[in-house]
């Protein structure tokens, strides 16, 4: 498992989703990290989940990835990088985006005692209300057609880089987000794997963990909350973000009207040193 560990600090956990990979996280990390500053500075953590970013890739073509499987990794990762610096296990900050909020809050719900702060960005971590489907670009992504599209033409991370940001986004930014997919095949398994474990219906697979998740946010609603939210992500809508508020009626909640999916990358100008500002609180 790749990952970055930089900073001195409050231990900030960064958790990215599909196609991301830790590389989302850079300008929040940089600002947090940055030593030299007379603010508190922070100790960051972001890892690349198996098989994305730079992880390794299963050799076992047939090796499947599922919510409980990453969980299991980040909860053996986190106590592993904690336990290095600071064997007393001090509370988290913890950053979320996309799947980063099915992996990193189902941890955080079964570990309230250990959080101190939480960011969300266009994320879930509850199962898909009954009168609500998925967005058609994911029920293709999840077809054998948009499979074999995915691991054989990189067709996700490809097109998610270009419509998960609506700002204008530079050319070797783009190859940033795509670069870690390219090559073989088994690059990219996870990508489509990760779209297949989104649960629709009680039998399958990661249903039973998020309901697990969904029963057990209660014990976060009393952490301070910060919510930024692109109001023009397809796949995350204002519809998920009423959920949220319904959970979480104390968060702060930023909401960015041109922002999309890729929030992070395009209200960098205001959401990171509004994050900032939040994780410095005492």
């Amino acid at each position: 498992m790749a990952y970055r560990d930089i900073g001195h600090g409050q231990p900030v956990v960064m958790v990215h989703g599909n196609p991301t990979w830790s590389f989302y996280y850079r300008h929040l990390a940089d600002a947090l990290s940055s030593a030299g500053e007379k603010e508190a500075t922070f100790r960051v953590l972001i890892p690349d989940h198996i098989g994305m970013g730079l992880s390794d890739r299963w050799a076992d073509p047939n090796k499947t990835y599922t919510l409980q499987q990453r969980l299991d990794d980040f909860d053996h990762w986190l106590s592993a990088r904690l336990e290095e610096q600071d064997p007393t296990h001090q509370a988290i900050d913890l950053v979320v985006h996309d799947w980063g909020g099915a992996i990193g809050l189902s941890w955080a719900a079964r570990h309230p005692e250990r959080i101190r702060r939480i960011v969300i960005l266009n994320t879930w971590a509850f199962n898909i209300p009954k009168d609500e489907g998925l967005p058609w670009l994911l029920r293709l992504a999840r077809s054998r057609v948009g499979g074999w599209l995915i691991v054989h033409g990189n067709a996700f991370a490809r097109i998610a880089a270009w419509v998960a940001a609506k700002k204008p986004v530079s050319s070797s930014t783009r190859a940033a987000w795509i670069a870690p997919y390219r090559g073989k095949p088994k690059q990219r398994l996870a990508t489509w794997q990760f779209v297949k474990d989104i649960p629709l219906t009680a039998d399958d697979p990661s249903w039973e963990v998020l309901a697990k998740t969904e029963q057990q946010l209660e014990h976060l609603r009393d952490k301070p909350i910060f919510i930024g939210w692109g109001m023009r992500d397809f796949v995350f809508t204002p519809k998920v973000l009423a959920i949220w508020d319904n959970i979480f009626p104390k968060a702060r909640v930023h909401r960015f009207p041109q922002g999309g999916h890729y929030v992070l990358e395009d209200e960098k100008a205001v959401l990171v040193p509004a994050i900032k500002a939040f994780l410095e609180q005492p």
